[in-house]
């Protein structure tokens, strides 16, 4: 019984505080405006948009000092779509991107008029995505940071002059005071004290289209207003410049609150006493009663009732101004949502009506409610099907009113794999060599892209220039740039010429894409089905596996991935693999590497046959053919012929004396060693040394035998020399690129065996 109580109190303290009374008079209201103007002067459009920079952030640019940059860069929306969802939406890249662009746009105030369609096709998760979003709307409105007021007013019975005024309260009052409890208030509202509730010789008549306290000030009236309310700094510029803020200034109040304003101006003749029985509440969202946020699927009938009355509350008004024509409170289902966001869950049966209603309130932004207009300032959101957009074809005039938002199917490799762990749990990582499962995702996505792109092969030329690394529709380099990655196997002059107008028409393409090909739903089975039958305890799925399962296994999916696509991604893993094993193996001197680059660019500079002093190591140079045949042999590789390394050992003496030691030596002050030329020397030295680091071992089967019995007791008994060249190479490869032990070995083997590197060495 104790632990009853306990419970029953610490629940009845803790709901206490949700819901104290947060009603604040008008000018504790505009107390509040003057302390925080950006959060209080805002409409849906920038709710909306703060919500979403709030759980998303500014988002990571991976090449921050890129003259080229388009702003692609990545947006992290595990708060807004996956974080206490019961069914989580992955955005990839673009989609965040464009998410992004558009609320952006909101907030600059370019929302008005229009109704924003997230299109794409069945299995693309539109429905998931759009009920996370409206969720975490819901949940950010009521809280501090997404705190707005709503209008409500309080009419005083002694002011105006009700009779009995000290006489009992009527029947009809008492209920009304029991129907009509406030919102809950978010926690930390202000600064202000909050009024009391309604006394029992008050009626509380709420806006019911949830107006901004601010549009009761007369609009002739609001800039003088706000000038004498705000001093003359930067929060007042913005607030009378900005174009987010043009509402406050050309918006007005309902025709509920307007008519009760004149009315009761006309009764009391002054504003002060009128002002005095306006007050502010939390805008309270709940999207399962359809206030601030109403959502209609498809198969929801249209109410018979289009308008909404309160009898008890008209007749109170109607008594108390003693005129039952001056305030009409009536309204539609729209008020409910003005301020806020509806919603139809696909343009289908009855909400394809709805979205024909939207006509002309989104062209107007005003409704007709009986014989009164009501405004409507609400964020209009759709899903759509592509194959439904026929259905609008017919109305020619709503086409500009539409703006469509593309959410096809994931096109980031990345996004697709977080699907897969988040689905069958972040172990699956376990079962795979380093590689394979994007590998996956890059199958899957093949079928979701279009065969040609007219802006990769404007700017590549000729794909098989990187036949290593790619296919022939350059559908692997596309797949890299949707997930923001620029391939270091890109030429030098290929980079240069990735400009941001070609970066741009190459994500433009992304607006066709994801249409087709296997959906979403269709990657799970696919995965669920290859997972469980080769994941392994004894072996990781490698790259052999993987192409087993969609050519002999699965034949009937091979018709969905572009022809030759699967080789080249073999090929291209195979590749990636051998430079791994290269990096991992190579133990290079990087002292006796920066002694001959130094030696060589002091050497250039002087005739063959002599011996100088090197000014930048010390040593004694004999300068002698032999001496830079040595050094350039790494730099050009063995078979260059002569007449070329005289012209590469020109060009270089020519870059050293112009440049190098003019420019960044002498005038900058920089060390040889910073210079860009002894830089760009040393990268060619280095990516010589790699390339040949496996020559010695390739054809000792001592080598192959060591890989295979390292970490067992056979493993002693080979050459010190082996040992230690076997265990640098398995360390690094689990340390640089997060091999397990059993999976450096095993893509150890696998280039041995393959013959990898003789394979590549001549392509």
């Amino acid at each position: 019984m104790k632990n009853i109580s306990t419970a029953m109190k610490n629940i009845n303290r803790s709901m206490a505080d949700e819901s104290r009374q947060s009603t604040l008079s008008f000018e504790e209201f505009l107390g509040v405006l003057t302390q925080k103007p950006s959060v209080v002067a805002r409409n849906a459009f920038q709710v909306f948009h703060d919500m979403i920079k709030k759980y998303v952030g500014e988002g990571y640019n991976e090449y921050p000092d890129d003259p080229e940059s388009i702003g692609f860069v990545h947006y992290d929306c595990s708060q807004l779509f996956i974080d206490g969802s019961d069914t989580p939406f992955f955005a990839d890249r673009l989609f965040a991107n464009r998410l992004i662009n558009l609320v952006e746009s909101l907030k600059r105030g370019t929302q008005q008029n229009k109704i924003y369609v997230f299109e794409g096709p069945h299995g693309c998760g539109k429905s998931t995505f759009l009920n996370n979003l409206l969720r975490k709307f819901e949940e950010y409105t009521n809280t501090e940071d997404g705190l707005r007021f709503e209008a409500v007013w309080r009419l005083d019975r002694k002011i105006l002059g009700e009779e009995n005024e000290n006489g009992p309260i009527h029947l009809f009052d008492k209920f009304f005071q029991t129907q009509s409890n406030p919102p809950a208030e978010p926690k930390d509202l202000s600064k202000a004290n909050p009024s009391p509730a309604p006394r029992d010789d008050e009626i509380e008549v709420p806006c019911p289209s949830h107006d901004n306290p601010i549009l009761i000030i007369p609009k002739e009236y609001r800039r003088a207003f706000f000038d004498d309310l705000f001093k003359n700094d930067k929060i007042k510029w913005q607030l009378f410049t900005g174009k987010e803020y043009e509402w406050v200034f050309r918006d007005h109040p309902c025709t509920i609150c307007s008519s009760l304003f004149q009315a009761l101006l006309n009764r009391l003749k002054n504003p002060m006493k009128v002002f005095n029985m306006l007050y502010a509440r939390p805008y309270s969202f709940n999207r399962r009663i359809g206030e601030g946020i109403s959502v209609f699927n498809p198969g929801d009938k249209p109410l018979k009732q289009d308008i909404y009355k309160n009898d008890i509350l008209q007749s109170r008004i109607n008594h108390l101004l003693k005129d039952s024509n001056q305030v009409k409170y009536y309204f539609s289902r729209y008020a409910k949502t003005n301020n806020g966001i509806y919603a139809l869950m696909d343009i289908k049966s009855y909400n394809k009506d709805r979205l024909i209603e939207l006509h002309n309130i989104i062209s107007e932004g005003v409704h007709k409610v009986g014989d009164i207009e009501e405004n409507v300032n609400s964020l209009f959101l759709a899903l759509m099907n592509p194959e439904d957009k026929s259905k609008l074809r017919d109305f020619q005039s709503f086409s500009d009113r539409i703006e469509s938002i593309n959410i096809p199917y994931v096109l980031d490799l990345n996004t697709e794999v977080e699907i897969y762990r988040n689905i069958f749990g972040r172990h699956i990582d376990d079962s795979f060599l380093p590689g394979v499962l994007h590998n996956f995702a890059r199958i899957i996505i093949s079928s979701r892209l279009n065969l040609k792109s007219e802006a990769l092969l404007e700017w590549i030329g000729d794909p098989g220039k990187y036949g290593r690394y790619c296919d022939e529709n350059l559908q692997l380099l596309k797949m890299e740039i949707y997930t923001g990655y620029i391939p270091q196997w890109l030429s030098e002059e290929d980079r240069k010429k990735f400009t941001a107008k070609r970066r741009q028409k190459i994500i433009a393409e992304s607006e066709s894409e994801g249409n087709h090909g296997f959906s979403g739903r269709d990657s799970i089975k696919i995965f669920n089905e290859f997972y469980s039958t080769y994941a392994r305890e004894d072996k990781l799925i490698n790259m052999s596996i993987l192409n087993g399962f969609f050519t002999k296994y699965r034949k009937d999916l091979n018709g969905s991935i572009p022809r030759g696509f699967l080789s080249s991604l073999l090929r291209m893993h195979n590749y990636k693999i051998l430079q791994e094993v290269k990096e991992s193996l190579y133990l290079y001197n990087d002292e006796q590497i920066s002694r001959d680059i130094q030696n060589y660019l002091f050497a250039i500079n002087f005739e063959t046959g002599t011996k100088e002093i090197c000014s930048f190591t010390g040593e004694r140079l004999n300068i002698t053919e032999d001496f830079f045949m040595t050094i350039e042999g790494y730099l050009l590789g063995p078979k260059v012929d002569r007449e070329q390394r005289m012209e590469f050992r020109k060009d270089t003496q020519n870059e050293y004396t112009s440049k190098t030691l003019t420019q960044e030596i002498m005038l900058d002050g920089k060390h040889i060693t910073q210079t860009v030329l002894y830089l760009s020397l040393h990268h060619r030295y280095v990516y010589y040394l790699k390339e040949k680091v496996l020559d010695p071992f390739l054809e000792n089967e001592n080598f192959r035998r060591a890989i295979k019995d390292y970490n067992k007791e056979a493993f002693k008994t080979y050459d010190r020399r082996i040992r230690d060249e076997v265990e640098y190479l398995i360390k690094n490869l689990c340390k640089k690129y997060s091999y397990t032990e059993q999976g450096a070995k095993q893509i150890c083997m696998q280039v041995i065996d393959m013959d990898l590197a003789n394979k590549f060495s001549n392509t």
